[in-house]
């Protein structure tokens, strides 16, 4: 059985390019000096440890893959005989926090069945942040993932998640996301689809060079000049 010291840190990255500075110096220190980790892509998370200096060479690390349909598949085995063997463990998100609207939730779990203390670094959360830039309710929300990705079905979504919103007594907010090359069909469905009292929030590229938030009504967003939005990484939020 593992030890009481060990431990599973769960390590955030940054969530746009060119933004180590979003990452708090512990985020950072241990994940220069872990040699395990178990992260969503290996090339990616190899050159975002390589780019902090870590105390070993790459080479003498582990990076094992979490298994794309869920689970942990072969990842089991590499993370139980790292803590035998007395090493602390990395799970490293591809973008953001891990186990939120990213894998590594059934590697939390085995660790808490294994009697590994789990460990969550402070870090940048696309979702937290677009939910505190809203101005929505920040009490009652509720993540949805991500929504039907055709016109007819996406309309049906945002029309039962406005319902959501509008018959909850406290008008609790809903988060979704999608991919970016994406984004402008999720705006223009939404200005087709929604009640004009609705606000609906736009939350791109956080916290990189190229952030653009806005978070108005229906009616406002078809008074203003159109927009186009990038294909950057999106968080939409619908609330009143």
């Amino acid at each position: 059985m593992p030890s009481k010291t060990d431990l599973l840190y769960l390590l955030p990255c940054p969530i746009a390019d060119h933004a180590l500075h979003t990452l708090p110096a512990q985020a950072i220190d241990i994940t220069r000096r872990l040699d395990v980790f178990i992260v969503e892509h290996a090339k990616t998370a190899r050159h975002f440890v390589k780019s902090l200096a870590p105390v070993k060479h790459l080479q003498e690390m582990i990076f094992a893959e979490i298994p794309q349909m869920g689970g942990v598949g072969d990842t089991k085995e590499i993370f139980l005989a790292a803590v035998r063997a007395g090493k602390d463990v990395g799970l490293l998100s591809e973008a953001g926090c891990p186990g939120v609207a990213d894998p590594g939730a059934a590697l939390v779990a085995l660790a808490h069945q294994e009697g590994v203390r789990v460990v969550p670094v402070v870090g940048p959360s696309s979702l937290l942040l677009a939910l505190m830039a809203s101005g929505m309710n920040g009490q009652q929300f509720t993540f949805h993932g991500y929504l039907s990705p055709k016109r007819p079905e996406l309309a049906r979504d945002m029309r039962r998640l406005e319902q959501l919103t509008i018959n909850g007594g406290t008008h609790p907010t809903q988060i979704f996301i999608e991919t970016p090359y994406r984004s402008q069909m999720v705006l223009e469905v939404a200005l087709e689809t929604l009640q004009s009292s609705t606000v609906f929030c736009v939350a791109q590229g956080l916290t990189g060079e190229s952030e653009w938030i806005r978070s108005i009504n229906i009616q406002q967003w078809k008074s203003q000049p159109p927009v186009f939005l990038s294909k950057a990484p999106a968080v939409f939020l619908i609330g009143k």
